[in-house]
């Protein structure tokens, strides 16, 4: 496994395309799976699984066993099975370790001997940055599996900082941000200039009033 340069190394002063190349291969996408009892045509029940939801996530480490992910909480919530996919389209099922509702964060895992010697050459670990440092009007970068088509890349500014959000159970401030957050993207990264992971993208307003506004939760080292 490869290990993202950090911004005093090669990824200093790169533009949008080689942040992304540089950066896609630490971002997953996360399918949420359940079973629900449904009735076919005779009258019998049987289980038939369905999909929950699609998101994203970001490898942030791995120990002498797993690989860890973290992504958003409401992203895994309910879920009786978890599929990672890699950059390279190899899945996996992964198993939740740990969440915080009231910051809509988790952490999932996947199995270091279910990934492929070729997957694990590919992919990565994300560099943490510290949103502290961020500035309005500072350019980031988002990429996450969108609309559940797979990884996707938008650009934006940093509009607001320590925003809050009415969302029950929710306590956190969060970065604002105009680049575009779509269904999906929920667990995805938020990345400065450096290719630093500066946010974990959770929210957007939806609104035909309302143009522009998504919201990252800040990372700090």
């Amino acid at each position: 496994m490869q290990t993202t340069d950090s911004a005093d190394g090669e990824m200093k002063g790169s533009d949008i395309t080689q942040i992304a190349a540089n950066s896609m291969p630490f971002v997953v996408s996360i399918q949420n799976m359940s079973v629900k009892q449904v009735q076919d045509f005779f009258g019998g029940i049987r289980e038939q699984e369905q999909q929950r939801g699609a998101g994203s996530g970001i490898i942030v480490g791995q120990n002498d066993s797993e690989l860890m992910i973290v992504t958003n909480n409401h992203v895994i919530e309910k879920s009786q099975t978890l599929t990672v996919t890699f950059h390279d389209e190899t899945s996996v099922e992964a198993v939740v370790k740990g969440t915080d509702a009231t910051k809509d964060l988790a952490v999932v895992a996947v199995p270091l001997k279910q990934i492929s010697s070729d997957t694990k050459d590919s992919i990565k670990v994300a560099v943490l940055g510290d949103s502290e440092n961020l500035l309005v009007g500072e350019e980031v970068i988002a990429i996450g599996n969108a609309l559940g088509y797979g990884q996707s890349v938008t650009n934006g500014i940093v509009s607001a900082k320590d925003r809050e959000i009415e969302m029950e159970g929710f306590d956190s401030k969060l970065i604002q941000t105009n680049a575009a957050i779509n269904p999906g993207n929920s667990g995805g990264a938020l990345l400065n200039m450096n290719g630093e992971l500066v946010g974990i993208n959770t929210a957007k307003i939806s609104s035909t009033d309302v143009e522009g506004i998504g919201y990252a939760i800040p990372i700090h080292r």
